[in-house]
């Protein structure tokens, strides 16, 4: 049996596969506001620093780290009135099949696409005339569907600006069309495909659990059900959420990261020094693993690599 760090509690002894030999969570960058939505872009990592409104680059070259700001504002006008909430930023990042950035802008209530000209254009604003909330995380699936959650989050309430009455999942698809296809969420928060496309997980920060839903052949979810629970004494909730290319659901929750197999039984959690928000996978070869935390951004290596970004690479 392989000996692995007290930052690894194990439910079964098949999580000690999923990580490299002498694996170590190890803090890559640090002195943030608050990170979240980390995706892996052109040989570097993007990550939004949320309460500070900017879309940060971490690379790691031969003379060392560079950290410089990929994009500021990222999420709320300058000159614009300011919110209750600190979350004015963007929030999720991905990536569309064509390698453009797709960003939730939490302050601007919508999701938007970068032209490889640089220009930002809207892919969702508006549902049946109604302004969104506050669109949070987003995935892309490869025949250029954008799937995103759009909760009311706290605080943004009280700029009195809520249009659509409640907390969605939206598919918003290449010809313009938006799609609502669950509205019975109170904080739906972070979503990941099964390395197929045929499962859509989705989870609830409020509930702190997570559902699984089918995808339909047109895109579609069927009425899904509970997979697994993320809800313990420690701080942390359901957030971020991605997959490995087994199917191995990695989300984080109470006291850390959480794993699960594709059937559900929990595989194990990582523990990480400050409480994580997000993680992707990264790297020539899909074996780094990013998670963002807090102030900081964790690097840990695995033996399994996750599901590449864009989808179908």
């Amino acid at each position: 049996m392989r000996v692995m760090p007290d930052w690894l509690e194990a439910a079964e002894q098949a999580v000690y596969t999923r990580f490299a030999d002498n694996a170590e969570i190890r803090q890559i960058a640090t002195g943030f506001g608050f990170t979240e939505g980390p995706v892996w872009h052109e040989n570097s990592l993007l990550f939004s620093d949320v309460i500070r409104n900017r879309i940060v680059r971490y690379r790691r070259l031969p003379e060392g780290p560079e950290i410089t700001t990929f994009r500021y504002p990222s999420g709320y006008p300058l000159d614009a009135p300011p919110l209750a909430s600190p979350a004015v930023g963007a929030n999720g990042l991905t990536l569309d099949p064509a390698g453009r950035l797709i960003a939730c802008e939490t302050g601007n209530r919508r999701v938007s696409r970068t032209e490889p000209d640089g220009a930002i254009v809207p892919v969702a604003e508006r549902y049946q005339g109604k302004r969104l909330n506050s669109p949070n995380d987003v995935v892309a699936r490869s025949d250029g569907a954008i799937y995103f959650t759009d909760p009311l989050l706290p605080g943004l309430a009280d700029s009195g600006w809520q249009e659509v009455p409640f907390s969605g999942v939206y598919c918003a698809r290449p010809d313009g069309t938006l799609t609502l296809l669950v509205d019975d969420f109170i904080v739906p928060n972070g979503l990941a495909f099964s390395p197929d496309e045929r499962l859509l997980y989705v989870n609830d920060s409020r509930r702190q659990h997570i559902r699984v839903f089918g995808v339909r052949p047109d895109g579609t979810l069927d009425e899904g059900h509970v997979f697994a629970s993320v809800a313990g004494t420690e701080s942390g909730v359901a957030d971020g959420m991605k997959v490995d290319r087994d199917g191995v659901v990695y989300c984080t929750g109470a006291g850390g990261i959480w794993m699960f197999q594709p059937d559900g039984r929990f595989l194990g959690r990582m523990r990480l020094p400050e409480q994580p928000s997000n993680l992707a996978w990264g790297g020539t070869d899909w074996r780094d693993l990013y998670i963002t935390a807090r102030s900081s951004v964790y690097h840990v290596t695995m033996a399994v690599a996750g599901v590449p970004v864009p989808p179908g690479r």
